[in-house]
């Protein structure tokens, strides 16, 4: 759905799972569908949900508060899991970036894909669909340097803890809340939580935690402690 060929997207997305086994079938909405009992029942039974990747910012509107979505976090914590790429990663935590920003001060125009400032108020963040509590993620991270734009994010924030997904990379979370990184890049984590930031006069902060994950590594957010693969 976050695709701006949907159909398309979804049925080659299906296509994909049918090929390692999974009994996969597609569900593109709309707002009214998703708020119909009838559609949350479809997913009576489902072991899996996937988003694909696009704009996130057209699946968050049709999703939240609706039956489908309970049904969604329903099965979720029946066991299913639940995962998603790139748009599909970002609208997983409960507060999502949608890629928006405004140069400091400005109230006309946005930046293109590109993060030049450490600012507050810059980057443009609303509600996800609050699969992934807690953290705030971005995605493409590495290969697109977006540090600056996770980074602002975290210090304005530093309740969420910033989760930069790289490309051909998963973040994994497990039933007991730890997180796995599989695939081939890193996830690049920022954790303020103890942090002191500055109030005003700028964004500034001392004590900021970083941990460069690889493939391997696992994190419990709970303790902040890190696993490195030997």
């Amino acid at each position: 759905m976050a695709s701006s060929d949907a159909q398309a997207s979804g049925v080659e997305k299906a296509a994909q799972f049918r090929d390692i086994g999974a009994d996969a079938f597609v569900l593109l909405l709309t707002r009214m569908q998703a708020e119909s009992a009838g559609t949350a029942a479809r997913l009576n039974g489902v072991t899996g949900i996937w988003f694909t990747g696009g704009d996130q910012t057209l699946v968050t509107p049709v999703l939240l508060g609706t039956a489908t979505l309970a049904a969604m976090k329903a099965r979720y914590r029946a066991g299913a899991v639940v995962g998603g790429t790139s748009a599909g990663a970002a609208v997983m935590s409960d507060s999502m970036l949608t890629g928006n920003q405004r140069p400091p001060g400005d109230t006309l125009g946005y930046y293109g894909d590109e993060f030049p400032v450490l600012a507050r108020g810059v980057i443009e963040v609303v509600p996800g669909l609050g699969f992934f509590p807690g953290v705030i993620v971005d995605q493409h991270f590495v290969r697109r340097e977006r540090h600056n734009r996770l980074l602002a994010v975290t210090l304005e924030r530093p309740t969420l803890i910033g989760a930069g997904i790289d490309e051909s990379t998963a973040l994994e979370v497990r039933p007991d809340g730890v997180w796995t990184i599989r695939g081939e890049g890193s996830v690049v984590v920022y954790d303020a939580r103890a942090a002191r930031i500055t109030s005003r006069h700028g964004l500034g902060a001392a004590e900021v935690r970083l941990h460069v994950l690889p493939a391997g590594a696992t994190f419990d957010p709970t303790t902040g402690r890190v696993s490195l693969p030997h």
